[in-house]
């Protein structure tokens, strides 16, 4: 399996002896380095700041997960030098396997790197074991439920060496969305990985509310995005609609939960922008860019010295209603009032 590696996310001293060297199999998302150290140059403040190394895991690729890890890396580049830290990145996807994510926080651990950041919950949840009885925090971002997955108790002050932030979301706004859009549908099929804590958590949550408004639902859970696409149609040959949690193996596979659904001439109600943008009709979600900036700018208060029990657990607030208009227009739903 191939290791992806990001390149430092600041300018280097190595860039002074123009050199860069490049690892075998890895790549460089970072900025295009400034005239003045590309002809051997670099400026007394740049040379003043304290070099850090981070570890950053990824659970797997998909178009969430790369936004927040994108949003992230910005936010180390932009404020990096107000904080006086030159922030290095040793940047490892996991490709969805959970004994790779416990190899690549290992590493991290034995590496003695100064902090890591983890994306999604298993992610997280691998980094918070290989780093317990270190003094390594542990920075996660998309945890929709850091309570159940066993990560912090007090959100307001993080217990440990580990805090983050939440993508949590409004169930019960994205159902209200629904019935606004969609009033005829009066059965939902939820689909979701069960061996995701995240999903499960926001599915019994969707459940309590689904039961309390006196609305059915079929249940389908997948293992892999291979499970997708049968579970796709089985739920539509009985349901009106179908909702899916912030759930990482149904977001791989989301384009083919997208097609099933249009032919079946149903809405997919979702609980992530991203999945909107691949074929989702419609949600009331988070933004991924912020919640990776937010993450950012927490990580760089730890780095440069304040206590991880005073860094709390950020939720995101501010909720936004996302369609897409191409899927609707194929299913015949008017989105027009959210239109952008």
């Amino acid at each position: 399996m191939t290791m992806k590696k990001l390149a430092a996310l600041a300018l280097s001293a190595v860039f002074a002896l123009g050199a860069l060297t490049a690892c075998g199999g890895s790549s460089s998302s970072g900025s295009v380095p400034a005239a003045s150290a590309v002809s051997g140059s670099i400026s007394a403040s740049e040379a003043s700041l304290k070099e850090v190394n981070i570890g950053l895991i990824q659970l797997m690729e998909h178009a969430s997960l790369d936004e927040i890890r994108t949003a992230i890396e910005a936010g180390l580049e932009a404020k990096g030098a107000e904080y006086g830290v030159k922030v290095n990145v040793d940047y490892q996807n996991a490709q969805g396997d959970t004994s790779t994510i416990n190899t690549i926080c290992q590493q991290f651990v034995g590496n003695k790197v100064d902090a890591i950041v983890a994306i999604a919950t298993p992610a997280a949840q691998g980094a918070a074991t290989a780093a317990a009885g270190t003094d390594i925090p542990v920075i996660f971002s998309a945890v929709t439920d850091p309570a159940a997955a066993g990560l912090v108790e007090n959100l307001e002050a993080p217990e440990g060496n580990i805090t983050g932030t939440s993508d949590a979301i409004p169930v019960e706004k994205i159902f209200e969305l629904a019935a606004e859009l969609t009033p005829d549908a009066e059965s939902f099929g939820l689909i979701y990985n069960t061996g995701e804590v995240n999903s499960v958590s926001v599915i019994d949550e969707t459940k309590a509310y689904l039961e309390e408004k006196g609305i059915s639902y079929t249940e389908a859970s997948v293992a892999s995005t291979g499970d997708v696409q049968t579970a796709a149609q089985t739920l539509l040959s009985k349901c009106d609609a179908i909702f899916a949690p912030i759930d990482n193996t149904v977001a791989s596979a989301m384009g083919v939960l997208a097609d099933e659904a249009i032919k079946a001439g149903k809405p997919v109600y979702v609980a992530a922008d991203s999945m909107v943008n691949d074929g989702g009709l419609a949600t009331v979600g988070v933004n991924y860019t912020n919640l990776g900036t937010q993450t950012a700018d927490m990580l760089l208060k730890v780095l440069t010295g304040t206590p991880v029990r005073e860094v709390p657990v950020e939720v995101l607030k501010e909720n936004a209603v996302v369609v897409n208009e191409e899927t609707a227009a194929a299913i015949g739903v008017d989105v027009s009032k959210y239109a952008r």
